[in-house]
């Protein structure tokens, strides 16, 4: 499964292939319908992107049950159509210290036994979560292998595409407070450095975020690195489900 293992991937440009210095999958944008559900629209993405196509996000919704969204909510998602992938993740639970941040403070006292409970029913659930950080090198590396696009959770107050214009932000004494969001991570550039994303916020389909602005915003106080790695390869002859699985 993707992510497994403790394997060192190279990460210069020159260990990439001469014929594959860029590369992208060509994911299907979806624009969020609020502001808590950008989460679900990555994973509607992610569903067209491996060809279920009879859902919508409102469906996703139904199943979710909640509207704080958190990554292990979607990793639950994903593992209920059968789709393959690993959840990366520096804290398995709730880190306590994000009760003073002003993004978690409403929620995270309700949500705090909920996650609990699902990080602690995972592996009986057969999801596979590993408890440890990633490089964006290494994100890069397994981006060219053309089998791999990933939900990644980021600070959107740090998320500065080249061609980003209509970003909003809240701000506390002229200071970006965190703002936790989804996006897909699809394509990479070795010749400038950049991924390409789908910001389920964004009217655009197609943006592109330099790899330094990329890792500041997976990394910043708030995210727990979390990151889904989505395996696009069914080399293992097993079928994707186009029906949700009953936990």
């Amino acid at each position: 499964m993707i992510g497994d293992g403790e394997e060192k991937l190279e990460s210069d440009s020159e260990h990439l292939p001469l014929s594959r210095q860029s590369y992208h999958v060509d994911v299907p944008h979806v624009r969020q319908m609020f502001n808590w559900d950008c989460g679900l629209a990555c994973v509607l993405m992610v569903l067209r992107t491996v060809g279920i196509e009879s859902h919508d996000i409102a469906d996703l919704e139904k199943l979710c049950s909640t509207t704080s969204i958190w990554t292990v909510d979607l990793a639950y998602l994903l593992h209920k159509f059968s789709v393959n992938f690993s959840f990366l993740t520096v804290t398995v639970g709730v880190n306590p210290s994000y009760s003073a941040q002003s993004f978690y403070q409403e929620q995270l006292e309700d949500d705090t036994g909920r996650v609990v409970d699902l990080f602690a029913r995972a592996i009986n659930d057969g999801i596979c979560i590993q408890c440890r950080s990633i490089s964006v090198r290494e994100i890069s590396l397994l981006l060219f292998s053309g089998n791999c696009i990933a939900v990644a959770l980021v600070d959107k107050t740090k998320l500065v595409s080249s061609w980003m214009v209509d970003r909003t932000v809240n701000y506390l004494n002229g200071t970006p407070e965190y703002m936790g969001h989804y996006i897909i991570i699809c394509g990479f550039d070795a010749g400038t450095n950049e991924f390409e994303i789908r910001d389920p916020a964004c009217s655009r389909k197609y943006e592109r975020v330099t790899m330094e602005c990329l890792d500041e915003a997976r990394t910043s106080f708030g995210t727990d690195e979390d990151i889904i790695l989505v395996s696009l390869d069914r080399t293992d002859g097993t079928k994707l489900s186009t029906n949700p699985r009953v936990l």
